[in-house]
C-alpha cells in the first residue's frame, strides 16, 4: 500500500530508528512505538531518536518510503534483461503504484543510468540482428510495442542494419530444411520465412537468386528436379 499514513496525533515523535536484517542499507522508522515507513541509510542519518516530526514532514518521508520501494522494485524487474523506459513504466502500473510515484521513479532511473531507451534499442537490434535477422519494418514493430520512438530508431537502423545481408543470414540458418525441394517449392517456403520477417519482395528475390547461384555452385545436387518431385 503507497498510501500516507496518518497519525492521530499532530507531532508524532520518532521512537527508534532500526537498520533491516535484510537489507543492511535501509533503516525502519518508528513514530510513537510503530513502524512508520523505511529509509535508505542516508536519508535515516538526517533523523535520530526522540525527534519529532510535523505532518508535512511525514508525508514527505512517507513519499520517499513508497519511491524508494518502486525503484527497488523497478531496478529488480530490469535485472532479468534490459527493457524500454515504457516496459518498466507498464510495470509499476501494473503493480497498483500510483502514476505521480511511478512518474518520479522513471525520472530517477534515467538518472542512474537504469534506463536509456537509445541503448535499450541498440541492445535489441544487435541482439535481434545477430540471433534472429528481420527487417526494419519488423523491428520497428517490435520497438513500437515496446514504447520507443522512431526518431530514436531510425539513426540506429541506418548504422546498425544492412538489409539484404540481415535476409541473407536469416535465409541461410534455415537452408539446410529445404534440401531435396523443387526451386519453386524452396523459393516458395523461403520466400515465406522471409517475408514473415518483414523483408520486401526486392530483397527476398535478391537473396533467393544469389543462393540459387551458390547452391548449385557448392552442392549441386541440392535441388530436387520438378520430375523428381
Amino acid at each position: 500500500n503507497y498510501g500516507f499514513l496518518h497519525w492521530n496525533r499532530d507531532m508524532p515523535v520518532i521512537t527508534a530508528l532500526e537498520v533491516q536484517k535484510r537489507n543492511k542499507d535501509r533503516v525502519n522508522i518508528y513514530l510513537d512505538d510503530e513502524f512508520a515507513f523505511g529509509l535508505s541509510l542516508i536519508e535515516a542519518a538526517k533523523l535520530h531518536k526522540g525527534q519529532t516530526l510535523t505532518p508535512e514532514e511525514v508525508a514527505i518521508l512517507t513519499e520517499e518510503d513508497a519511491i524508494q520501494k518502486a525503484v527497488d522494485r523497478a531496478i529488480n524487474f530490469l535485472s532479468f534483461r534490459p527493457r524500454s523506459t515504457e516496459e518498466v513504466r507498464r510495470n509499476l502500473v501494473k503493480k497498483e503504484i500510483p502514476e505521480p510515484i511511478v512518474a518520479v521513479v522513471i525520472e530517477r532511473l534515467e538518472t542512474l543510468g537504469y534506463v536509456d531507451d537509445e541503448a535499450f534499442a541498440r541492445f535489441w537490434i544487435e541482439n535481434r540482428d545477430t540471433f534472429k535477422p528481420m527487417s526494419p519494418r519488423a523491428l520497428r514493430y517490435e520497438m513500437r510495442q515496446k514504447g520507443v520512438a522512431d526518431h530514436i530508431l531510425d539513426p540506429l537502423f541506418d548504422d546498425i542494419l544492412d538489409v539484404e545481408d540481415s535476409a541473407y543470414r536469416a535465409a541461410i540458418k534455415k537452408i539446410q530444411r529445404y534440401r531435396g525441394k523443387t526451386r519453386q517449392e524452396f523459393k516458395h517456403k523461403l520466400g515465406g520465412m522471409l517475408q514473415r520477417r518483414g523483408f520486401n519482395y526486392g530483397v527476398i528475390n535478391d537473396v533467393i537468386n544469389r543462393l540459387y547461384e551458390e547452391l548449385d555452385e557448392s552442392d549441386p545436387d541440392y535441388f530436387a528436379s520438378d520430375e523428381e518431385a
